[in-house]
């Protein structure tokens, strides 16, 4: 339920419904607007209460109307959240004019190699900094990250770039470690209904990026970054990564370029695509993720490796320092063909 007041609303008139609201044992959040200020209640009403507190609240002086949400999740639509998100960070802004690029390694593996990425996508013009510390793998064999020291290595490479970091969280008793020392916290689509997780990234505050599940649908995907808002996550920014593919002879998965405009038109989070893992295939990735940023996307997340056949997990998906480079010249190209920059 959301509640529109008049242009000419006083605070006083405001202060009194958002008592009445709490008077119910419901949270009050005042929400963005152009032209009316709102006042939104995320949590469910009962069927019984809906009408009487509709009833009761319209009536309040000051009180435009009363606007039933229809999504299953509230806090992340736009119905509930008419304003885009443009969540600012030292600087840099995601879901603005600009299109942001986060690009790096999957695997943080030695201090050589997340420093000479670092440098190539600062060179390249990228203003985000990725590298896995923790690696989630479909075989326990496989390479698991450097953890720790990877976490260290990442926010050395970053602060000595210059650039903002963005790496993975795995576990809810490693957020606050995480958050130490990245920007930016990734979930990843195999923890995207990690519940655990999700409220102990939210409780943080902490930016986060979360990343769609190989089979979710985009509401399940939206309720997912519920749970990060409801539990105090403002800046959160969804990734579309592709889904579950009907034929993998030639991709990894099927890069699904459809949501990026539904999501667009039913939240008012910032999307970024990623088309590494949406492809698996590095000479698919430039043109994915043109395609991407034609679609409308906020942003990108681009693996680059500087050797990507030596590299420890993903380097078929993984473009090399100058294979990045053109991408970034033809990204720019794109961007400013909609209206937008890089």
């Amino acid at each position: 339920m959301m509640v529109l007041m008049d242009a000419a609303a006083t605070a006083e008139q405001i202060q009194s419904v958002t008592e009445c609201i709490e008077a119910h044992e419901m949270q009050a959040l005042r929400l963005p607007g152009d032209e009316h200020i709102a006042i939104g209640i995320p949590s469910a009403i009962p069927p019984t209460l809906r009408d009487p507190l509709t009833q009761k609240l319209s009536a309040l002086p000051g009180v435009d109307h009363v606007v039933q949400i229809s999504r299953p999740y509230k806090l992340a639509s736009r119905e509930f959240h008419t304003v885009d998100t443009v969540i600012r960070i030292k600087g840099v802004e995601i879901g603005g004019s600009q299109c942001v690029v986060m690009a790096g390694p999957c695997s943080i593996e030695t201090r050589e190699q997340i420093f000479e990425a670092a440098e190539t996508v600062r060179s390249s013009g990228a203003k985000i900094l990725r590298g896995g510390a923790y690696k989630p793998r479909t075989s326990p064999y496989a390479f698991q990250g450097l953890g720790q020291e990877g976490l260290e290595l990442l926010k050395e490479a970053g602060d000595a770039s210059g650039l903002l970091t963005i790496t993975e969280v795995m576990a809810p008793e490693d957020v606050a470690l995480v958050a130490a020392h990245a920007d930016i916290l990734q979930i990843g689509a195999r923890n995207m209904q990690n519940y655990a997780l999700l409220i102990a990234a939210g409780k943080s505050g902490h930016p986060v990026m979360l990343k769609r599940g190989p089979s979710a649908s985009l509401d399940e995907f939206l309720l997912a970054a519920e749970y990060l808002l409801f539990h105090g996550a403002h800046n959160v920014m969804l990734c579309e990564r592709g889904v579950h593919p009907l034929d993998r002879t030639y991709t990894r998965n099927t890069l699904d370029l459809n949501a990026v405009p539904a999501l667009k038109q039913i939240t008012h989070l910032p999307v970024i695509v990623d088309p590494s893992h949406g492809t698996g295939v590095a000479k698919y990735v430039p043109a994915m993720a043109r395609a991407g940023l034609a679609a409308g996307a906020d942003g990108l997340i681009i693996e680059v490796h500087p050797h990507p056949r030596e590299a420890l997990s993903d380097g078929a998906q993984s473009l090399t320092p100058e294979q990045f480079a053109d991408t970034m010249e033809e990204l720019r190209k794109i961007a400013a063909a909609i209206g937008r920059s890089l």
